[in-house]
């Protein structure tokens, strides 16, 4: 048998440690955030670890569909995407691997993780009013927008948008299935027009009168108070917002928020990189890249717009809970003729 010389055991050894140097120097992260203060929260993180970055983002379907064909061979680390609808679908096709990280349990509130993904920032899903249309004490609650005096005042979104779908997860939580239809149909019921548009176009129909209410996340009301265009300026002087069941639950949230991947070659840097989102100064770039909150306690969001919304008590539901009831709240949503 041939002697293994020094610089064989050299080379032997330099060749069985490269797969762990490559791992502390690289993530690839599928991200389908697409906000330009990220570049500055992964331009830091790269600063701070010397972990290269390389970023592929896309829709949220398209980027779990090719994560699931790339199987076991995928080069995800990391994905992280917005609504907890979103995190548990990749959840469900079981994309993510649980992490152990002491640093991410001690930020992170226990409401707003699971064993497998981390929210990173919140938005909650406000009742906006027109001001010269709607009595703001008649919508104090999501529950009053199926009531009678609403007829042919309201619009909304696709009730198959995760936003809604969300919601009502959270109303199947709160009330039970029957209630939350009966809400569904009340809800349809007071319909000004069919569903369609995105949250901004909801907003700018009630400034206009096409509606007298609807519902929005309130990260789509701030862009418009940050706008310095004249039209976003009337549009926000026309309504009023509302933080909806500020006696009972609590205003809905939702969240930003990702996880590291069950095949991701890179694990010590995805975890790395999902503590370092929990950090006060990544808290910062995360929250503001979408007028959205920290979820981390006395982190700032510095966004002075986001701030004049005011407190308000937010539903403490586990994000984990929300994202069961999502294929319920589909089919009361389908039933109702919410589409």
């Amino acid at each position: 048998m041939q002697s293994i010389t020094p610089a064989l055991l050299l080379l032997v050894l330099s060749v069985g440690t490269a797969p762990v140097v490559a791992q502390e120097k690289v993530l690839n992260l599928y991200s389908a955030r697409h906000y330009q203060t990220d570049e500055a929260l992964y331009a830091n993180f790269t600063k701070q670890t010397g972990i290269g970055i390389n970023r592929i983002e896309g829709k949220e379907d398209e980027l779990l569909e090719r994560i699931r064909n790339e199987g076991v061979n995928s080069p995800a680390d990391v994905f992280i995407t917005v609504d907890a609808a979103r995190l548990a679908q990749a959840d469900a096709l079981g994309l993510f691997a649980p992490v152990k990280s002491r640093q991410l349990e001690d930020r992170i509130p226990d409401h707003l993780r699971t064993p497998d993904w981390f929210s990173f920032s919140t938005r909650a899903r406000v009742i906006i009013y027109n001001k010269a249309m709607v009595n703001p004490a008649e919508v104090q609650n999501y529950e009053d927008l199926a009531g009678h005096k609403l007829k042919g005042k309201v619009c909304v979104r696709s009730g198959s948008h995760p936003y809604n779908l969300s919601l009502g997860s959270a109303l199947i939580h709160h009330l039970g299935e029957q209630k939350t239809e009966e809400w569904a149909r009340g809800l349809v019921a007071n319909f000004a027009r069919a569903p369609k548009g995105g949250d901004t176009d909801q907003i700018r129909a009630v400034a206009a009168g096409e509606c007298g209410v609807s519902i929005s996340n309130t990260y789509y009301v701030v862009r418009l108070m940050r706008s310095d265009k004249v039209d976003d300026k009337k549009v926000m002087e026309k309504i009023g917002v509302v933080w909806p069941n500020q006696k009972s639950f609590g205003t809905h949230i939702n969240v930003s928020g990702g996880g590291m991947l069950k095949n991701a070659p890179h694990k010590d840097a995805a975890v790395k990189f999902l503590e370092y989102l929990a950090s006060d100064e990544a808290q910062t770039y995360f929250a503001n890249g979408n007028n959205e909150w920290p979820v981390v306690k006395g982190a700032v969001a510095k966004n002075p717009e986001l701030e004049s919304l005011g407190k308000f008590k937010s539903d403490s539901l586990n994000v984990g809970t929300l994202s069961k009831n999502t294929a319920q709240a589909q089919k009361i949503f389908d039933r109702a003729g919410w589409r």
